[in-house]
């Protein structure tokens, strides 16, 4: 069992920065597959970023070159460093941890770009 919770949401200017994290509980492993999804209300959910077991990091269009994903088995957190952020880039963040055939997800914390 795994529980994850997201901090470091929060109200910025569109063009600003955000670093998003997500403490794993007990346990953050590297040989998860540890994601970023967003949830933007009526829409469907979106993967935003996804860090392999081998460590390849894979992003949305939207993300690349914009949002770098990180983790730091040390502390059992993961990470989204999110810059040059966009009005569209509002939504819910959630973190997501696949280890084996389990998934795990975390309650999520919003993030508002104003314009």
């Amino acid at each position: 069992q795994v529980q994850l919770a997201e901090s470091g949401g929060g109200l910025v200017q569109a063009g600003g920065s955000l670093r998003l994290s997500c403490v794993a509980t007990p346990l953050l492993f590297s040989s998860d597959v540890a994601s970023w999804y967003r949830q933007i209300p009526g829409e469907q959910g979106q993967l935003v970023a996804q860090m392999t077991e081998t460590g390849s990091k894979h992003y949305a269009q939207f993300a690349e070159g914009r949002f770098a994903i990180s983790r730091d088995t040390a502390k059992n957190t993961l990470y989204l460093e999110m810059n040059s952020l966009k009005p569209d880039d509002t939504a819910k963040y959630l973190c997501a941890v696949r280890r084996g055939s389990l998934y795990y997800w975390g309650q999520g914390t919003q993030v508002t770009v104003s314009s």
